[in-house]
């Protein structure tokens, strides 16, 4: 079939391009504009007590917003304010208040000063009417606006001030780390370009993929937009990040597999046309299996509960599978204009290399297996043991220690608690359509006040039909913390729900609520997501060799490397570097690239143990073989992709150093430990056995015909073929 698909494509290459440049152009013109939101809150399922709440709050107090900003005014050398100060303050907010920033509704000084009289705090509030608004880019310019216009306005007032709170936070973070996005394509295409004018030494190959892959990132996000309209996705703004990484390092994936496999027959004296129709015949099948397996990896992220997840599967699915298509038609199509030219000006095609560290590896497999197999695999299983470490956290407060808003977090927890930036909400709604006990209510309050770890409670504030009411809790911990989930999810829920008024309904929301709930759906995800998804896998592994036996210990390698990876990261951050734990989502992440990545390194291998033994050699000559031809092949290709994760650690942003250095690192150990090493040991050392019962090695044509192979006897000397 393969064959067919790239006889086609290379007999008709002015129509395959012009057909990809159509269909394109016709997705991105008829495509409805793709919306992201960054708020949790829209991906939790409406069984959940926080969006329970949320939901009360939006009906009953929809003019009600928490602050999006906290305004934090303080001495430089840390003495009370006096009311002086307080009068200059309270100036102050009113100026910049009657500026009108875009998306502000109201700039209000709280009436309470810290207990030692050194602090003084603000509330930007956003406009109700604003979706989204915490999070969006118009808000973030407005307290950019405000900290500069504030400047001269402190001017000899003696005071010093600072703005925090989310939006600030958001802002600070995004200047730290830059335009991620930027960084991220930026560093994939320098990894590509390097990468191929080393290996290749032509500037076609180097820049081949980039266009190509551009022209499928713009048919993708297309496609992904119709599906989030089509199907009610809301997608968050990772998702664009996540795009970039998955488009160009798959995509260089497939096109590195490619353009080996076409390299090598050219060297075998085949015709440039005819060489490409049999690397499309021969890698087709390994990439199509490998797009395959990352599709239903990503497809098991549908049966999330989080929104989130749910929306990131067919996304990126959407987005892997258009790229297998440019694999298969438009890169062999462009590439069979070029010929042999592609490699212009190098003349290296031409002639074999000698491959001496990848013939030296193959040897090694060959020669001792199980050796091979016994270290590699401790070698896995020791740092996977870091795994069972993992302390997973929501608190990403730090990711810009030197940011404006970090310094005036710090300094209105000096005053007041924590969880100020971020009041949790108690949310009580009468049952019987009847207006609510007032007095029932604020004994509702008084008996959350007791509860350790609450600052404390602010008088309840009623709709005006009277039927629901707010009750705002400041808790003694940071919002994200997890001291703070751990308090909203246990004694705080558990009294609101006891002391609830009679025929009313009280729930626990606000930012910490919301988390907390996150923090449980994706515990749920993981026992559901990874089990399927594993099984998907194993399926689709199981139809490609028509083996029993490979695909277990093929997803057993695979499993291995993943836990490896996440306890390397857990012994670097918890460990070396004392971090309280690490991002809840990083296991998922790492998920959703080492796992999906590194089957299809495996896929790349096997299939060439595989097409070796179908040509008369027997499993350890197989291996050898197996690993000198696909080692330079991985090895490129697990550079590219690891290199484009290890950017994000320049970032100052923790959470992206961790997820960036988690997901590299796993690249690293599944393709240069597992693929090339662990797996072809394992089916040498299995041996025939390894394919039943489809017996996919048998010889097969000419092969078939030749003397009998056995295990303990090569069909040829491995120094001959190395």
């Amino acid at each position: 079939m393969f064959e067919r698909i790239g006889r086609g494509v290379v007999h008709h290459p002015w129509l395959t391009i012009v057909a990809w440049f159509v269909v394109t152009a016709a997705v991105v013109l008829s495509a409805p504009q793709l919306s992201t939101t960054q708020d949790q809150a829209d991906f939790l399922p409406s069984t959940y007590e926080s969006a329970q709440a949320a939901e009360i709050a939006e009906e009953a107090f929809p003019e009600i917003r928490e602050p999006a900003a906290i305004l934090v005014f303080k001495h430089a050398d840390g003495t009370a304010m006096s009311d002086s100060d307080v009068a200059a303050a309270s100036g102050i907010v009113d100026q910049l208040d009657g500026h009108g920033y875009d998306d502000v509704d109201r700039i209000t000084l709280s009436e309470q000063v810290s207990a030692d009289g050194t602090i003084l705090i603000a509330n930007l509030e956003p406009r109700a009417d604003s979706d989204d608004v915490i999070y969006g880019e118009t808000l973030m310019d407005s307290i950019k606006e405000l900290r500069s216009d504030a400047a001269p306005l402190l001017e000899g007032t003696g005071l010093q001030l600072g703005v925090t709170g989310d939006t600030a936070m958001m802002l600070d973070d995004l200047e730290a780390t830059g335009d991620i996005d930027q960084l991220i394509m930026m560093a994939t295409l320098v990894l590509i370009v390097v990468l191929l004018l080393l290996i290749f030494r032509s500037p076609v190959i180097a820049l081949l993929p980039i266009a190509s892959i551009a022209l499928v990132m713009i048919a993708s996000t297309g496609l992904i937009s119709w599906a989030s309209e089509m199907f009610g996705l809301q997608v968050d703004t990772t998702i664009n990040q996540l795009l970039i990484i998955v488009l160009f390092g798959v995509g260089a994936d497939y096109f590195i597999f490619l353009m080996f496999r076409y390299r090598e027959r050219l060297r075998a004296g085949i015709a440039p046309r005819d060489a490409m129709i049999q690397a499309v015949g021969r890698v087709g099948e390994a990439i199509t299996s490998a797009a395959a397996v990352v599709i239903i990896a990503f497809l098991a992220l549908s049966l999330s509960t989080l929104g989130q997840l749910r929306a990131w599967g067919p996304a990126l699915a959407i987005a892997v599978a258009v790229t297998l298509a440019a694999g298969l038609t438009l890169v062999p199509a462009v590439v069979s204009l070029f010929g042999s030219k592609v490699f212009w000006p190098s003349r290296s095609w031409q002639h074999t290399p000698k491959e001496r560290i990848s013939s030296r590896l193959g040897n090694l497999v060959a020669r001792r297996p199980k050796a091979v197999v016994v270290t590699t695999g401790l070698l896995l299983a020791a740092l996977a043991l870091g795994a069972t470490g993992f302390v997973a956290t929501f608190d990403q407060s730090g990711g810009a220690p030197d940011s404006e808003s970090a310094r005036a977090l710090s300094d209105l927890e000096e005053g007041f608690s924590a969880g100020e930036t971020r009041p949790t909400d108690v949310l009580v709604r009468s049952t019987a359509d009847t207006t609510l006990d007032a007095g029932a209510v604020e004994a509702l309050a008084d008996r959350i006040g007791t509860v350790d770890g609450v600052a404390r409670v602010a008088p309840p504030v009623f709709n005006e039909a009277g039927t629901a009411a707010q009750v705002s809790v400041v808790l003694d911990a940071a919002p994200s913390s997890e001291a703070a989930l751990s308090l909203v999810r246990g004694e705080l829920r558990d009294v609101v729900h006891a002391a609830a008024p009679a025929d009313t309904e009280a729930y626990v929301g606000g930012l910490t609520s919301v988390l907390a709930d996150v923090e449980d759906a994706v515990n749920v995800d993981y026992k559901v997501v990874f089990p399927v998804a594993g099984l998907l896998i194993l399926i689709v592994l199981a139809l490609l060799l028509r083996s029993l036996v490979a695909p277990w210990y093929l997803m057993g390698a695979v499993a291995l490397g993943f836990l490896a990876s996440l306890g390397t990261t857990v012994i670097v951050f918890q460990g070396f570097m004392d971090e309280p734990g690490l991002l809840f989502s990083l296991p998922l992440m790492m998920y959703l690239f080492v796992v999906a990545i590194g089957t299809d390194y495996n896929i790349l291998m096997v299939a060439r143990l595989r097409e070796e033994a179908r040509a008369g050699h027997a499993p350890r000559a197989a291996a050898s073989l197996a690993v000198r031809h696909t080692a330079p092949t991985i090895a490129v290709a697990g550079l590219i992709l690891a290199g484009t994760f290890g950017v994000l650690m320049l970032a100052e942003n923790a959470t992206l150093q961790q997820m960036g250095f988690g997901i590299a690192i796993g690249i690293v150990l599944v393709a240069f430990v597992m693929a090339i090493l662990l797996t072809p040991a394992l089916t040498a050392l299995i041996g025939h056995r390894a394919w039943w019962p489809g017996h996919q090695d048998r010889p097969t044509g000419p092969a078939a015909r030749a003397a009998d192979v056995t295990p303990e006897q090569p069909a040829v000397p491995l120094g001959s073929r190395l």
